[in-house]
């Protein structure tokens, strides 16, 4: 079984790349689940109702966020549209599930490919460097034992590489694959840990190259520079598309290989 997991969609450029490779590459890997992460694909910060419905479109099963989730405001009533209902579009739409208990939305999804195989998708945010939130750990303990599913991916949406290294190290046999975003960066470490999950330390930015991190360069430059506020805008040119190629066992859920994809216009 082949699972793709989408780095960090970052606004329309991310979007557009996207658009243009995803359908080619799930129909020549054999993908049967497809996770995107869509935390910035609505002009680079947050993701609006109407954008995560493109991107389910497009054939996301689906879609991880982490600490923008809550730039566009919509969200929270999209979150809320759910009520609960695991077959509502809206409940495939992830938030860290280690935010406070009460917050809206869900962390967690479990679903079936269309080939009958139960899968599991967990979003992690992790804590070094970023606002506090409930142990990612203990709430990976929890959230995994209870799933019925052998397939899990989990997206850990943190800023620190040890962080995210422990949690794969931790979750190494318990689950499918354990993917870093947040940094928009993408890292040349991806393996199959000893005990059968796939682990990368970020996946990448699926966004505009020629900038940093997503922004147009001179907003962030102008900032450390002067250290005075400023509007960021996403950038536009040299859009390519960040992704991890997981091939898996349907019945263990053990993971036998991980490629990395960077594919640009």
């Amino acid at each position: 079984m082949n699972i793709l997991f989408v780095g960090d969609i970052f606004g329309s450029p991310g979007r557009k790349i996207v658009r243009e490779h995803v359908h080619h590459v799930v129909e020549s890997n054999k993908v049967e689940l497809l996770v995107m992460n869509a935390e910035n694909s609505a002009g680079g910060f947050g993701v609006t109702p109407a954008i995560a419905e493109e991107l389910f479109e497009l054939g996301a099963d689906v879609l991880t966020t982490g600490n923008h989730v809550w730039d566009k405001k919509e969200i929270i009533e999209y979150f809320n549209s759910a009520n609960g209902d695991a077959k509502a579009q809206a409940r495939r739409v992830l938030r860290p599930a280690n935010y406070p208990a009460g917050t809206p939305g869900f962390g967690s999804y479990e679903g079936t490919t269309k080939s009958g195989v139960p899968y599991g998708v967990l979003n992690l945010q992790g804590r070094v460097f970023m606002a506090t939130n409930d142990d990612p750990f203990r709430v990976a303990d929890r959230l995994v034992a209870a799933m019925k599913a052998k397939v899990i991916l989990v997206d850990i949406h943190a800023e620190a590489t040890s962080e995210k290294m422990a949690l794969g190290h931790y979750l190494d046999g318990r689950v499918t694959a354990v993917l870093g975003t947040h940094t928009h960066v993408p890292t040349a470490d991806e393996c199959v840990l000893p005990n059968g999950t796939a682990y990368q330390t970020d996946v990448g930015m699926s966004g505009p190259y020629d900038s940093i991190i997503g922004v147009e360069k001179e907003m962030v430059l102008k900032r450390f520079l002067t250290n005075m506020p400023g509007k960021f805008e996403a950038a536009k040119n040299d859009p390519r598309m960040a992704a991890a190629l997981i091939e898996c066992d349907a019945t263990s859920g053990r993971a036998s290989s991980i490629k990395r994809l960077m594919l640009g216009q």
